[in-house]
């Protein structure tokens, strides 16, 4: 009998399985200043203030950057403190940092066969590299940093066929708010998703990892999607002869990824066929991430924000396809536009693109690279009543600001809102 992509990795990393739960190996422990904190705090408080492999441990200050008041500084502060402390190499403070999900890829941490956590629920996006990637507590967190091992019942996959073409126009975002909507926002609770089908394989990197990072709001663990060439090219600089020389050829480490791979006989919890080809460009409404209809039926909505950014659309192709859009426009009067760029990386990639130009010649404000208004923290927090068109990955009430509105889509939607002033405009 075959096996899925995720129990293969657990059969590739456990140390035990007391009670039927599996303590699986980490290759890969990333943090940041909001969660990991409150980790630092009880081991120190605990006299076990120590990490298993500095080597290992990935962390960023992304969340609110720069820090807009003390408590938020106090934060950063301690992460900052105790990645010297523990000569953790990989700590990117302001100036190098990014949105985590977009910059420890975009830096070469995540890997096929990895084992990752992190005290952040969007910890899924890394399983677009065939990676099991889950989000955890605080108690699992230092468990984590203090002893590099997690533990985990062996979820069970559900798998999603993703067939057809995607239309002009219909992006990564408006698949996944779809699979979200078949789902439910209870659908995959406990399961992985595991996303397949020539839509997945057709996507990008990016565009993977945009349909694995919400995955999580159908209650999966974790989405992930098979290793093969895509995946090659995105990770040859760092495991290429000018790299790591991991390998020798592209052809070598397609092979290697290849034993990754869900066997073809495996067994599933469930299997999810979704013709894409006639899926069009959609957008949440309410409150929940499964609550979705297409553009056309909520054309004319007004808003007063729109937000491109987060570890959801902020990447390099989601700048360049919300660009395109409002390139030799002007956004409308009534709107507050705002793009993110995810990573320093993509800024300056941007910048040299003449997006960034684009995007002020718009009206649009640019800022640094930030989580803050995804979850209305800073940079883009809305007021009581006020609607925003985001292109982030949750539409809870209030997540973006007390009493506002999120309507989630695609960075090329968000931008058309831009211009028009209004949803589907």
């Amino acid at each position: 009998m075959g096996k899925t992509l995720v129990e293969k990795i657990f059969a590739a990393h456990v140390v035990d399985r007391p009670f039927g739960e599996w303590v699986l190996k980490l290759d890969r422990v990333f943090c940041h200043e909001i969660t990991t904190p409150i980790a630092i705090g009880d081991l120190v408080s605990r006299n076990m203030d120590a990490v298993f492999d500095p080597a290992k441990i990935k962390a960023v200050i992304d969340h609110v950057t720069p820090a807009k008041d003390a408590k938020t500084a106090e934060q950063g502060k301690i992460l900052r403190d105790w990645a010297r402390r523990h000569h953790i190499q990989d700590f990117f403070d302001i100036g190098r940092n990014g949105v985590c999900h977009a910059l420890f890829p975009e830096k070469g941490f995540v890997r096929p066969g990895h084992t990752i956590i992190m005290g952040d629920s969007h910890t899924c996006t890394h399983g677009a590299f065939g990676a099991f990637a889950a989000g955890v507590g605080t108690t699992d967190l230092e468990v984590g940093i203090l002893k590099g091992v997690a533990v985990f019942k062996q979820p069970e996959t559900l798998r999603i066929n993703l067939n057809g073409t995607l239309k002009s126009g219909v992006f990564a975002k408006d698949v996944i708010l779809s699979v979200i909507a078949r789902l439910g926002v209870a659908g995959a609770t406990g399961k992985v998703i595991e996303f397949r089908g020539r839509v997945v394989d057709e996507l990008s990197m990016e565009g993977r990892m945009t349909i694995c990072n919400m995955a999580v709001e159908a209650g999966a663990t974790c989405g992930v999607c098979l290793p093969d060439k895509t995946t090659v090219e995105y990770l040859w600089k760092f495991i290429g002869p000018d790299g790591e020389r991991a390998y020798s050829t592209k052809e070598d480490a397609a092979a290697d990824f290849a034993q990754w791979r869900g066997d073809e006989d495996a067994v599933y919890a469930g299997v999810v066929d979704l013709d894409c080809s006639a899926l069009e460009p959609c957008a949440t409404v309410g409150y929940k991430p499964d609550e979705v209809k297409p553009i056309r039926e909520l054309a004319g909505v007004k808003i007063d924000q729109v937000y491109i950014g987060s570890c959801t659309n902020g990447r390099i192709e989601d700048l360049r396809a919300a660009a395109a859009i409002v390139k030799g426009k002007k956004t409308a009067d009534s709107v507050r536009a705002i793009v993110s760029p995810a990573t320093p990386a993509v800024y300056e990639q941007a910048l040299k693109e003449g997006l960034i130009e684009t995007f002020m010649s718009a009206g649009f404000c640019v800022t640094n690279p930030t989580c803050g208004a995804c979850l209305g923290m800073s940079n883009g927090v809305l007021a009581s009543g006020e609607v925003c068109a985001s292109t982030t990955n949750r539409n809870f009430f209030g997540r973006m600001g007390k009493g506002g509105m999120v309507h989630l889509m695609s960075p090329a939607s968000a931008a058309a809102a831009a211009i028009a002033g209004a949803i589907g405009g």
